[in-house]
């Protein structure tokens, strides 16, 4: 099955932008799919990830302690962090709030660089291995497509860097396939 995208900018900070892909046929990015299902499910831990993508735009660069390695055979990594400890910490656990309690709401991602990062989509992982999770499975398997299909992209010269390496150029209409 072949799926079409093509690349969306969704915000740019002091020091990293961010991207999205959106689909052919689907109204919203994968980032902005992932903001919306989990602003009704989710919030809190929502909240902690959007936290981590301003921090990580704003003050620290995207450097890659700040992602969780989520390669299966594309450089694919997720937020937030795994050092529960690191501000902003996750503060939740049911019906008692603890501080250093896991956040296991992933978003997926792909980390071009310090200073580019594409968001995809993701869920609540409830096992060790997202290839076992029913709730992250299909997101961490496409982002593992994207990210190829991204990596192509750059090899090919179909993305290109600024001077700096601070930001990307393509065509508006270039059209991913995965």
């Amino acid at each position: 099955m072949n799926n079409f995208g093509r690349i969306v900018l969704v915000q740019r900070f002091k020091r990293v932008n961010y991207y999205s892909v959106k689909v052919e046929g689907q109204d919203r990015s994968l980032f902005g799919q992932f903001t919306h299902k989990h602003t009704l499910d989710n919030k809190e831990k929502l909240n902690h990830i959007l936290a981590w993508i301003r921090i990580i735009g704003n003050e620290y660069s995207a450097k890659a302690d700040y992602f969780r390695n989520e390669a299966e055979f594309a450089d694919t990594s997720a937020l937030p962090p795994k050092n529960p400890a690191w501000e902003p910490s996750f503060v939740g656990g049911g019906d008692t709030e603890q501080t250093g309690v896991t956040n296991n709401l992933r978003l997926y991602t792909f980390r071009a660089n310090e200073h580019v990062v594409f968001l995809f989509n993701g869920g609540v992982k409830t096992s060790l291995k997202a290839q076992n999770c029913l709730n992250v499975r299909s997101h961490f398997r496409e982002a593992n497509f994207i990210t190829a299909a991204l990596e192509h992209c750059f090899r090919t010269r179909e993305i290109i860097w600024n001077i700096g390496a601070t930001d990307i150029f393509y065509d508006d209409f270039l059209e991913l396939n995965w």
